[in-house]
């Protein structure tokens, strides 16, 4: 009963003085709404990352060691088709799709519209791994295409509407220059791709399409890079690993001359620079948190000053030093509560807010709420104690005095 007395007390002296009070809080309320609003973005950007890889959680690329290089590569050091076919062959379960990476850009002009193209080379059957490119128009690129070096093209749907109107432009064709040489691609396909939380980080005016690797290559020509889609169901590292020993082998090359990044690796540093980012913005926000503690010391001791003679009249009733210090210190406790509540619904709101403007799903984590309220009423306790035992500590004959 005593305790329920006591939170009654706290309220109506809260209720009393509603502006001091909420200026009270406010030092909390802008801590906590800013630590929750930070996890919450930060929380929700890993989210919205990890969909991104969702399609390319077997996705790999392997690669020449450039630390391992001296001076130039050696063209023994290139991976060339015969390689290509080794690793098919000695992985026939683990490898689903294979190629080297080829890569062109040109500018280009199609009636009195010019635009620039990126130009990325690759095998047949790529568009049944790649799930975020989706061919909407024509097809994508064959077996035929690669073996006889065809000058095909699938570009993306926006570089079909700028250039020619329309989407549906099979059969039309783009100037381009690859390799120093002019040639006109015919378009055999046009993709979508699908919408990503990166397309606003994209600031690039050109246009992406994809042709035959074997059309971005010289004849015979190696490559540096290779792109592979691994199973999914087995651990992409692992399977890294064992594509690059056995590269090391047949190539005869020292061990880490060629090394590999898996979408995985990719995802996992993503993660860990959002995490240190959500954690060190956090940690200045929560700052504001010991501002606002100090606050609530502050009033609570003017509370006391102001109280003085009610004090006194409460102890000369038979109240004992321990009620009075439980008094003010439930009155810091029940200011920081209310304050983090107020800041946890206006950091949820902001973050979902946020989040719905950016176009990304909004996480809220409830270990972070239940935390930072848990914080709030523990930067209560703490800031209140002076306060609540100097109230304690009063002279009941010198309290009502106390003019």
């Amino acid at each position: 009963m005593l305790l329920i007395e006591n939170i009654k007390l706290a309220l109506s002296a809260i209720r009393v003085n509603k502006m001091r009070s909420f200026l009270t809080m406010l030092g909390i309320i802008i801590g906590i709404s800013s630590v929750i609003a930070i996890t919450s973005i930060g929380d929700s950007a890993k989210g919205a990352v990890s969909k991104e890889f969702e399609g390319y959680s077997a996705n790999m690329y392997i690669m020449i060691n450039w630390e391992m290089v001296d001076d130039y590569i050696n063209n023994n050091d290139l991976i060339y088709k015969e390689d290509i076919e080794a690793l098919k062959a000695r992985f026939p379960d683990e490898i689903k799709y294979i190629a080297p990476y080829g890569s062109a850009s040109s500018d280009s002009k199609i009636g009195r519209l010019k635009g620039k193209f990126d130009m990325t080379g690759i095998d047949a059957d790529y568009f049944k791994f790649d799930i975020k490119n989706k061919i909407i128009y024509g097809r994508g690129i064959n077996k035929s295409d690669v073996a006889s070096s065809k000058d095909v093209v699938v570009i993306e749907d926006k570089a079909a509407r700028y250039f020619f109107n329309k989407e549906d432009v099979v059969g039309k064709t783009i100037p381009v220059t690859i390799l120093g040489e002019n040639k006109d691609l015919t378009i055999v396909g046009v993709y979508k791709q699908e919408k990503s939380v990166f397309a606003g980080l994209d600031h690039s005016t050109n246009y992406y399409c994809f042709v035959p690797y074997s059309i971005t290559m010289g004849s015979g020509e190696g490559s540096q890079y290779i792109n592979i889609y691994a199973n999914e169901n087995m651990d992409q590292t692992t399977q890294a690993e064992h594509f690059i020993n056995y590269l090391n082998k047949i190539k005869k090359e020292p061990e880490g001359f060629y090394r590999y990044e898996t979408a995985e690796s990719q995802l996992g540093m993503i993660n860990n620079v959002l995490g240190i980012l959500s954690i060190a913005i956090g940690a200045i926000a929560a700052i504001s948190l010991l501002v606002g503690g100090i606050g609530i010391m502050n009033i609570m001791l003017v509370s006391v000053t102001e109280r003085t003679r009610e004090i006194g009249i409460r102890k000369s009733l038979g109240a004992q030093t321990n009620d009075i210090l439980t008094q003010f210190l439930i009155e810091a406790m029940i200011l920081s509560i209310i304050g983090g509540m107020i800041g946890t619904g206006l950091g949820v709101g902001i973050a979902a807010i946020g989040m719905t403007i950016a176009g990304v799903g909004v996480v809220i984590n409830p270990t972070a709420i239940i935390v930072a309220v848990a914080f709030s009423a523990f930067v209560g306790i703490f800031f209140g104690i002076f306060p609540a035992k100097k109230a304690a500590k009063l002279d009941p004959i010198e309290a009502l005095r106390y003019e």
